[in-house]
């Protein structure tokens, strides 16, 4: 399966808080869910925000799989990702999946995962049933934690970034990946393989090829 991770960020590398790309961002996004058979985010990305997975003509496409994945098992049952469209996968170790399977079963398919022995959920199994499931490609949605995870297990093929010409300048705010410890000894390197320049919103559409992979 091939796994990309897109995000926004602001100059000073922060993801939050949500919603300051322009429209042209929102259609690459768009775009890139289009090109992809699932679209996978982390649970506090969905506490966060809304998420419904629509691609450029508003739709939700009814073969698409949407995921989340969640560690606490903290996930708000009010969102619309239960209530329109296609039911969605919850990832979950198994130390909570009773607890979401008796709240969830009739608004998404839960599936426990074992964690890695660095006590991460394993992504490598979630991404297993996903491709059972019919899915050749993913894309991941955030949040931060998540991207590390993927990085870190080494399931991330290509990075799809908007970087955009914002500064917030709060610690408080979350950076597009972290986690603890370094990714590699002590980087992770990538591979800058296109870059467009939008000068109208003054945001730059990078794609990268992680190399380990």
């Amino acid at each position: 399966m091939k796994v990309s991770i897109i995000a926004i960020e602001t100059l000073c590398g922060r993801i939050t808080p949500a919603g300051f790309g322009s429209k042209r961002d929102r259609v690459f996004l768009e775009t890139a869910r289009e090109n992809t058979d699932a679209s996978l985010i982390g649970a506090g990305s969905l506490r966060e925000g809304d998420p419904e997975f629509r691609i450029r003509d508003g739709s939700i496409p009814p073969k698409r799989l949407r995921a989340i994945i969640t560690n606490s098992g903290d996930l708000p049952e009010d969102r619309s990702i239960f209530k329109k469209g296609p039911s969605p996968i919850i990832f979950c170790p198994e130390t909570v999946f009773t607890r979401l399977e008796e709240r969830f079963s009739k608004k998404a398919h839960v599936v426990a995962l074992s964690k890695t022995i660095d006590g991460m959920l394993d992504l490598k199994e979630a991404f297993s049933f996903l491709e059972r499931h019919g899915a050749g490609s993913l894309l991941i949605e955030g949040g931060g934690m998540l991207n590390y995870y993927a990085l870190k297990q080494g399931v991330v093929h290509e990075l799809l970034i908007t970087l955009s010409p914002k500064l917030i300048g709060s610690v408080r705010e979350k950076c597009m990946v972290y986690g603890e410890g370094p990714l590699g000894s002590p980087f992770m390197d990538s591979e800058l393989k296109s870059f467009k320049v939008l000068l109208e919103t003054g945001e730059i559409f990078l794609k990268y090829r992680i190399k380990q992979v």
